[in-house]
């Protein structure tokens, strides 16, 4: 029996469903024909049948509509995913099917949000030996060329929700760097798009460096990036000889232009 002094039908005709392998919504309609059929002809024969007995059968069929192990492989990968598998858990069970949904799907968009406001941002060294530039908390072994602070956007998107704090995000990370620094490359592989906030958030960040003596360089931004960047006019601001193709190609100029090193 339910919080609300019912039993729950639609429970053991899932099972039966799920038991049966049923891959359609066609097997719904077979569902529901069997049931008045049987409802008709036999509703009479189980009128006196304890409801005990009757939630005793919806019950029996619960345990195969729950798998603890693949929650639990959810809560090892993702937790918030697990938190939504709860929240849609709690919501039927205490409310309906519906609310449940909803609070699910709420959990997941809020999920989104979070991750699309606090875009991250990585420090890239060299990794030794090669032309590779790596993370540098992945790859503790990749070194800084002293002067170039070299970061990438791991956000694919820069706009009006993460602009703001991405560009706090850059502030802490040259306030915390060490050395003088005189040139910031950013890597925008990952960025696919970006909006007039993130322009404005970019144009910002460039008076700013400008203001400390500081050249800013971009690496292989996405054509519709660089397409709208290029409407902005803000290729032209930075200047067309900051943009690269490769780390390594835009960490060679600036070296190369002596403006890590003066």
């Amino acid at each position: 029996m339910s919080f609300v002094n019912h039993y729950q039908g639609s429970f053991s005709r899932t099972a039966v469903n799920f038991s049966a392998g049923c891959q359609t919504a066609v097997s719904n309609i077979v569902m529901a024909l069997t049931v008045i059929l049987f409802l008709q002809l036999f509703a009479r024969l189980l009128y006196y049948t304890p409801m005990a007995i009757l939630a005793a059968i919806i019950l029996s069929a619960l345990p195969g509509l729950i798998d603890i192990n693949e929650a639990r492989y959810i809560w090892k990968v993702d937790k918030l995913d697990f938190l939504a598998c709860i929240g849609a858990f709690v919501g039927v069970l205490f409310a309906s099917v519906e609310i449940g949904l909803l609070v699910a799907v709420t959990i997941s968009f809020a999920k989104i949000l979070i991750q699309s406001i606090r875009p991250g941002v990585e420090i890239l060294g060299r990794v030794p030996r090669t032309e590779a530039f790596c993370d540098v908390t992945q790859y503790p072994m990749a070194t800084s060329t002293p002067g170039i602070i070299v970061i990438r956007i791991s956000s694919g998107s820069l706009c009006f929700a993460n602009a703001n704090f991405w560009a706090v995000e850059e502030d802490d990370i040259q306030e915390t760097s060490k050395g003088n620094v005189r040139a910031i490359i950013m890597d925008m592989t990952n960025l696919m798009n970006v909006d007039t906030s993130g322009i404005l958030a970019l144009e910002e960040l460039h008076k700013r460096l400008l203001s400390r003596g500081v050249e800013l360089a971009m690496v292989n931004p996405r054509w519709l990036v660089i397409h709208k960047l290029k409407l902005a006019h803000f290729v032209d601001k930075i200047g067309k000889q900051w943009v690269f193709l490769t780390v390594g190609e835009a960490v060679d100029a600036c070296l190369s232009s002596k403006i890590a090193t003066a």
